[in-house]
C-alpha cells in the first residue's frame, strides 16, 4: 500500500511537470526579425502589393530624405505607438534607418510585441531604389 501511494504521488508530480512546461512554452514568444539586404527587400516589394514600409528615424531625418510610401515612428516612440498604428500583427512590416542600428532595434520591438513578419532592411543610405 505504502509503494502505491508513491507511485501515486510521482505520477502526480509528474502531471504537473508537464502541464506547467506546457503553459509555459506556449507563452513564450519566439519569433525574431530577419535582417535582410536592400535588394531582397526591393524585390519582396514588387511582388507584395500590402505591406508596410517603416522609417524608425527622426522626423527630420524622415523630411530631408525618406523611402516613397514610407510611415515614419521613430525608435524611441514605437514601443507606445506601434499597437495602435500598426493594428495587425501578421502584416509583413520593413524597417529601415539611417544606418541600420535603429532598424535593428525597431525590428526587436516589435517582434517582442507580437508582430510576426518583421525584416531589417537596414539603413536608408544602402537603398539605391
Amino acid at each position: 500500500m505504502t509503494r502505491l501511494k508513491y507511485t501515486d504521488n510521482i505520477l502526480t508530480i509528474l502531471s504537473i511537470i508537464c502541464l506547467l512546461c506546457a503553459c509555459s512554452s506556449n507563452s513564450t514568444n519566439t519569433a525574431v526579425y530577419q535582417k535582410i539586404t536592400a535588394e531582397t527587400a526591393y524585390q519582396m516589394m514588387q511582388n507584395e502589393t500590402n505591406f508596410i514600409l517603416l522609417d524608425v528615424r527622426t522626423y527630420e531625418e524622415f523630411m530631408a530624405r525618406h523611402i516613397n510610401g514610407a510611415v515614419l515612428i521613430p525608435v524611441n516612440e514605437l514601443g507606445i505607438r506601434a499597437e495602435a498604428e500598426l493594428p495587425d500583427k501578421n502584416a509583413l512590416i520593413f524597417v529601415y534607418c539611417q544606418a541600420g542600428r535603429r532598424s535593428a532595434n525597431a525590428a526587436n520591438i516589435l517582434v517582442n510585441k507580437g508582430y510576426t513578419q518583421v525584416f531589417d532592411i537596414g539603413g536608408i543610405t544602402d537603398w539605391p531604389y
